[in-house]
């Protein structure tokens, strides 16, 4: 293990890398849940969709830990899963089996780009200060994810400015427009109070230096709620999904019998999405090409994006992507550095996601938590990915912890992810906005992509108002048209 995993040299060791993988797992556990409640809503089979997640999530993470050794886990994305389902089947009206189509395209697509070294090239081209801005707009978009999943805040949106994208307006997702002003909660409720006990103790622990602070600090967090229902607080306060007669400790441990036979009727329904693409359909409607093609280079943007902003505002901070790795990802050619091989995993989940019946298989910005742990090496995304794996046994007792304790891990993660503004000259304005506009709209947008896409329209433009448009490498005119283009379509297919 010590000389696969290399621990030594990344100065870990497996109980290190054993708490890290734990951690990141129960982070971002919740997709499990959450991929099949959005993708169901295409028609596609729940219980499919469920079994389809776990696969490309297993896969995709043991393709990191084997191929690449990096601490990073996969998972369907979300965002993606929500541009599948309410703009590519909702809004451009094309089948499920022809989203799923789009995604493998997108999935192929990257992989070229990654092997002809054009995503290698794209890293070289990336200014200083927009490196800089990305890891910090990474920090505030988990801090943001962790005050949201805690329940911190709430939504008022004006009559007839929002629609249902559901059978009922109870089990309907809710679209509103700027209308939706974000507010704080009042302290009333139990999960909100739940959450700021888990930010303290976490907080507490990481100022004490304690060793594993993240992990006791859901572990912690999930014991009191546990203990609150047992009390008598209503459980719906802490998991609003569970059936309506779960009233006590002891009913809520009640659902977690398992049945052999359940989960082979879980397993055997993930054939009603697997090897479901629909090439044929996908380009038969003439009038509808170009809109497809507008959904592909959407999809195949924010693969790109998403996993290289996440590795470049995790990784070289942390030494996961140390300067012998950085060398040969910038001078070596084929797929011989750490990221590289990230890269290529990333996109070989992509694939895998697309064959089983999910969206956009991605890099989980929450593999940040592990990280903060000390996740240095594949062994932590190991860990993860046989956690995922026992999902298909266990679920419901995964679904013990609630988003009131994994909330708080992400509060202090943004907290140390962050940092990187510091390297930014604030005090030049050129550079100020450019990293402004990237770390502000990475939250505001709840897009890592989009973060991304404005910071390098914002910067390519002051280059070129300045007179030092021959300072903007080419592929940034490059990606800054495509990011424009995708835009105007996108604006286009809503008129």
């Amino acid at each position: 293990m010590e000389n696969f995993f290399k621990l030594k040299q990344y100065g870990t060791n497996v109980r290190t890398e054993v708490i890290a993988g734990i951690t990141t797992f129960f982070t971002m556990a919740y997709i499990i849940f959450v991929n099949p409640q959005i993708l169901s809503i295409t028609g596609m089979n729940f219980q499919g969709v469920f079994v389809a997640t776990i696969i490309a999530s297993v896969v995709g993470t043991l393709v990191m830990a084997l191929f690449a050794n990096v601490p990073y886990a996969l998972a369907p994305g979300m965002g993606l899963n929500a541009f599948f389902t309410f703009t590519v089947c909702g809004v451009m009206k094309f089948t499920w089996n022809q989203a799923l189509a789009m995604v493998l395209i997108c999935g192929l697509i990257n992989i070229v780009i990654t092997v002809t070294g054009l995503r290698k090239a794209i890293i070289r081209s990336l200014p200083k200060v927009l490196q800089s801005a990305i890891g910090g707009g990474i920090g505030l978009f988990i801090a943001y994810i962790g005050v949201k999943d805690a329940g911190l805040l709430k939504f008022t949106s004006d009559p007839g400015t929002y629609q249902f994208f559901g059978k009922t307006p109870a089990d309907a997702t809710v679209v509103a427009n700027a209308s939706a002003v974000p507010a704080l909660v009042n302290f009333s409720n139990p999960a909100v109070l739940l959450a700021l006990i888990g930010v303290a103790i976490i907080v507490v622990l990481m100022v004490l230096k304690v060793k594993g602070s993240i992990l006791i600090g859901i572990i912690s967090t999930t014991l009191i709620g546990l203990i609150e229902i047992a009390c008598g607080v209503n459980p719906h306060a802490f998991y609003p999904s569970l059936a309506s007669n779960v009233n006590s400790i002891g009913a809520l441990f009640g659902t977690m019998s398992i049945t052999w036979s359940s989960i082979g009727s879980s397993i055997s329904a993930v054939h009603l999405t697997a090897f479901k693409m629909d090439f044929p359909g996908l380009f038969s409607d003439p009038t509808k090409i170009v809109l497809a093609f507008t959904a592909i280079i959407a999809f195949i943007l924010t693969d790109i994006f998403d996993a290289l902003g996440t590795f470049i505002g995790t990784g070289r901070r942390t030494g996961i992507f140390d300067e012998n790795d950085e060398k040969l990802l910038l001078s070596g050619k084929g797929v011989k550095s750490r990221m590289d091989r990230a890269l290529f995993a990333d996109l070989c989940a992509t694939i895998t996601g697309a064959f089983v019946g999910t969206s956009n298989t991605t890099t989980y910005v929450e593999s940040s938590a592990g990280i903060a742990e000390g996740g240095r090496t594949g062994l932590t995304s190991v860990v993860t990915a046989i956690l995922f794996a026992l999902c298909l046994i266990l679920a419901p007792v995964v679904g013990i912890v609630p988003a009131a304790a994994t909330a708080p891990a992400l509060i202090v993660v943004g907290m140390l992810m962050i940092a990187s503004i510091a390297d930014i000259d604030w005090h030049n304005f050129e550079d100020a906005a450019v990293a402004f506009i990237t770390v502000a709209l990475m939250p505001f947008a709840y897009s890592i992509t989009t973060g991304i896409a404005f910071g390098f329209i914002v910067y390519v433009l002051i280059k070129i108002i300045r007179g030092k448009a021959k300072e903007v490498h080419p592929i940034m005119y490059g990606a800054t048209a495509l990011f424009i283009v995708n835009f105007i379509m996108l604006a286009i297919k809503n008129l």
